[in-house]
């Protein structure tokens, strides 16, 4: 594993245990064929009406297949007012820092 990842990891770590909460906000389908352990399923189209299922005083870290989905969750988060938003990136690289060894 690289350092830039290594970073990441521990990043991403560090959050989980500050209490954050884990979003995956790819489809359900995609959701069903393999998560993050410990992560919710709320689909990018699905925001505008679930978002109030969120805490808004603990962290939100999203993640999605590239990131792209996850950028614009956490750009519609932070608008609606939510002040500790984390766009992860993508779950192949988040899956690593589960179970590759640092």
């Amino acid at each position: 594993m690289h350092a830039q990842d290594s970073r990441l990891c521990d990043e991403f770590e560090s959050l989980l245990a500050d209490g954050g909460q884990l979003v995956d906000v790819r489809s359900w389908q995609e959701f069903a064929a393999g998560a993050l352990e410990g992560a919710v399923n709320l689909p990018l189209h699905t925001l505008p009406v679930r978002h109030q299922e969120l805490d808004r005083s603990r962290p939100v870290l999203l993640y999605c297949v590239s990131g792209a989905r996850s950028r614009q969750a956490a750009y519609y988060l932070s608008r609606q007012g939510f002040d500790e938003v984390y766009d992860l990136g993508g779950y192949a690289g988040l899956a690593g820092c589960l179970t590759a060894p640092r």
